[in-house]
């Protein structure tokens, strides 16, 4: 006897990207949306669409963007202003 063929998944995942706009990325992340705009968050401006929807959640607070080599803890999008230090070019 064979086992039947496993169906599409049909759970949420754990991170997706939501939306990009010219003001930046949406995320929706374990029940939650974030605003990743371009202005705080340049790393994502020049990126392409592939590369900002190759995002990963690990240890259920860390997003991380392999191919851009961009990691962000989610309590700083959840608390920005516990963590004042902005990117500067």
């Amino acid at each position: 006897m064979r086992s039947q063929k496993l169906g599409m998944r049909t759970s949420t995942p754990a991170v997706e990207v939501t939306g990009v706009s010219p003001h930046g990325i949406w995320l929706w992340v374990a029940g939650r949306e974030f605003l990743l705009s371009f202005e705080l968050f340049p790393w994502f401006k020049e990126a392409t669409i592939r590369q900002i929807q190759r995002v990963e959640l690990q240890h259920g607070r860390h997003l991380i963007w392999p191919e851009l080599d961009v990691d962000l803890d989610l309590e700083s999008l959840a608390r920005p202003e516990k963590y004042p230090l902005l990117y500067r070019p």
